[in-house]
């Protein structure tokens, strides 16, 4: 279908006009419906209170980044909504009150400049660590502001001043010296990719005008992104550069000396890094190379130098199986730390190198039904020290500290947000359409058992992104102990069993990922856990595209449905924002043997007004500049014109996450609780 076709097909083009008149106000319209029908109740008012003190509360843990001698943290608390940027010593931060050094009080700085600023990260040049490059985001965007701050004198640094500034884009900076850094950002007419990031890459230094910066590498238009980098580990020091191609293969390149480019000469599609002198590659797919067949999923490693010389023979680290999948992994200074999932649930490894070959140890026992990760290694600074956070659906979080070789001590411990008396977990499995055993957790109380009752299940399903048990106070404050029955799916498009559980479900093969949703909202009423109309049903982003595809295709498993800053428009999503750079996930619409099977599922174009839908609440971001608010505007136009039960909520900023600060995260999730309180419970107990 043409442009042109699609400006008379579509009657409600209008509301992709993200700040258009029309489009607010029809925004603002629909917000008051909502307001005044699930957020003006008491119990509403005492969840918000409840989640809003749970965020803003000192007792939670601050979560450090590590760099060598200093731990960094970003707060947010009733007295600094925006927040402070500081840091501590180790053993500061040990202590039960630790002192901080503040950096940045964010509410103070947009006071004083009159900016909705939403912190978005910093890169701290080390080792001296007394400068840093800071990221701002207006309203929680993507796009983002991007300023040198002097962390001696606790002041940006002008640019008049010779200090590093990029205005608001999606851009890409970091250090390479004191006075030098990398930089993709809008450079001016054709300088974007289609997906709206940088193109291009450059080296600029200190002094000399953005436009002066020199060219390092430029991609295609089609390209999602490039960037470059400076790896400043001593006596391996490397410059390189990369092109995502799409969103799933990346081909890199080392610069040399003389500014020439040299391809590293690995599978586009493996993830490479390198720490000293060794390369690790993580396929994706099976790569056949130096005589020897390696699986998808695999991590295998050799040297970086005698990669370059032409040498290809690796050692495999870690080999995946039926219920096994490398979760993540990172250096300490003279170890490679591992995560698995088995079955869900990780596992934690530490390899040495020796003479013999790699040997493998459990680094410490994790608790079952929880996840456990690693955090917090610095190779260059840290030694073998690392910390490890753990957390399950009602075991708050934990932070350890500890060395390879030693023992663990606890360093912070979360309190409990909500009732866990009697509240079990239980992992399932499903066989979905085409045979596959798909696992989900269920989290209720234990009277519970043998009868149906409310429950809302949660999906994703997309980009390899694993979901793994963790605490989530909201959920348990909102719902669990409400008496509801809380699901987390496991479903593929995930990364839970590794690459593969992730390729099926690519682009013509996108079905599974809702075969495998419905099969567990049909296991949960054969199981006996609940009933079609007592089951909810909540995503966002790309699961905010299964929502849609349950309500439009699977309308009679469920009773009521939350769609969270979705896709829903699949026929023109790669035009919008930073569309085009999901093509290798679902497919190019443009395309008319990929549009076949996409429009097959396409929410947008799927909706009838025959067909009996359960209500469903839609939320979305103005400032959302990932999945444009159009989706799920449209959405809701089209749904009240066929005449189904809707809600439709637009928070006017906070960015793809929903929400630009703690208030407003309270606010949307005792949205959603109230809304599924209503729906599942309230208007069961009625019928």
């Amino acid at each position: 279908m043409s442009g042109a076709q699609e400006q008379q097909t579509d009657p409600y083009l209008w509301l992709e006009e993200v700040t258009g008149d029309r489009a607010l106000d029809f925004a603002r319209a629909h917000n008051d419906v909502v307001v005044e029908r699930f957020a003006t109740t008491d119990r509403f008012n005492e969840l918000e209170h409840r989640i809003l003190d749970m965020l803003d509360t000192d007792t939670r843990i601050p979560y450090p980044t590590r760099r060598a001698q200093w731990l960094y943290n970003f707060w947010r608390d009733a007295e600094h909504p925006k927040g402070l940027w500081r840091r501590t010593t180790f053993a500061e931060y040990a202590t039960d009150s630790p002192e901080w050094e503040v950096l940045i009080d964010l509410d103070a700085l947009a006071a004083a400049e009159e900016e909705n600023w939403v912190w978005a990260g910093a890169a701290v040049l080390r080792p001296a660590q007394s400068l840093a490059l800071i990221s701002l985001s207006r309203g929680g965007a993507d796009a983002k502001v991007v300023r040198e701050f002097d962390m001696r004198t606790k002041q940006f640094r002008a640019p008049e001043d010779g200090g590093f500034h990029l205005p608001e884009a999606k851009s890409q900076l970091s250090w390479i010296d004191a006075d030098s850094v990398y930089v993709g950002t809008d450079f001016g007419p054709d300088s974007l990719t289609d997906s709206g990031y940088p193109r291009i890459a450059k080296r600029w230094r200190r002094g000399t005008p953005l436009e002066q910066a020199h060219t390092i590498l430029e991609g295609e238009a089609t390209d999602v992104a490039v960037s470059a980098g400076y790896d400043r580990t001593p006596g391996y020091e490397r410059h390189f550069v990369s092109r995502a191609t799409d969103f799933y293969n990346e081909i890199a390149y080392l610069i040399e000396d003389d500014g020439t480019l040299r391809r590293l000469e690995t599978p586009t599609d493996a993830s490479v890094s390198w720490y000293r002198d060794w390369l690790l590659l993580r396929l994706k797919t099976p790569w056949e190379v130096g005589g020897a067949t390696y699986p998808a999923g695999a991590l295998i490693t050799m040297s970086l130098t005698e990669f370059l010389d032409g040498a290809r023979n690796f050692e495999t680290i870690f080999t995946p199986d039926e219920h096994t999948a490398l979760h993540g992994y990172g250096w300490t200074e003279h170890h490679l730390l591992l995560i698995t999932l088995e079955d869900v649930q990780t596992r934690l490894y530490v390899l040495t190198q020796t003479d013999s070959g790699w040997t493998r140890e459990t680094l410490t026992d994790v608790p079952p039904m929880a996840t456990t990760n690693v955090m917090n290694l610095d190779p260059l600074e840290g030694g073998d020290e690392f910390m490890l956070t753990s957390s399950g659906f009602t075991t708050p979080a934990t932070l350890l500290s500890g060395s390879v070789g030693g023992p663990t001590t606890l360093l912070k411990q979360e309190p409990g947000f909500f009732d866990t008396e009697g509240i079990e977990t239980e992992q399932f499995f499903v066989r979905s359409d085409d045979g596959t055993m798909v696992p989900y957790f269920v989290i209720r109380h234990r009277d519970r058992r043998g009868q149906a009752g409310p429950t809302v299940m949660s999906g994703y399903g997309g980009f390899e992104i694993s979901r793994t048990p963790g605490y989530n106070g909201a959920s348990g404050m909102g719902w669990l102990e409400r008496g509801g029955t809380w699901v987390m799916t496991n479903i593929r498009g995930g990364g839970e069993y590794g690459p593969q559980w992730h390729t099926q479900a690519l682009k013509a093969d996108r079905h599974r990922v809702y075969e495998d949703f419905s099969s567990i909202a049909k296991d949960l009423v054969a199981r006996g856990i609940t009933t079609a109309p007592q089951l909810g049903a909540v995503g966002g982003s790309n699961g905010g595209l299964l929502m849609g595809v349950m309500l439009t295709r699977y309308p009679e498993l469920f009773g009521a449905i939350v769609c969270q800053v979705p896709l829903l428009d699949m026929r023109r999503y790669h035009l919008l924002l930073a569309g085009a750079s999901w093509v290798a996930e679902y497919g190019d619409p443009d395309k008319p043997e990929e549009w076949e099977y996409i429009s097959k599922y396409s929410p947008y174009q799927n909706a009838r007004a025959d067909r009996p839908y359960p209500p469903i609440l839609l939320t979305t971001s103005t400032r959302d500049d990932r999945v444009h608010p159009g989706h799920a505007r449209k959405m809701a136009a089209l749904l009240e014109e066929q005449g189904h039960t809707l809600w439709y909520h637009e928070n006017i900023e906070g960015g793809h996450g929903g929400a630009a600060d703690n208030k407003q995260m309270a606010f949307q999730a005792a949205l959603i609780y109230e809304f599924f309180t209503q729906m599942l419970m309230e208007d069961r107990e009625q019928a």
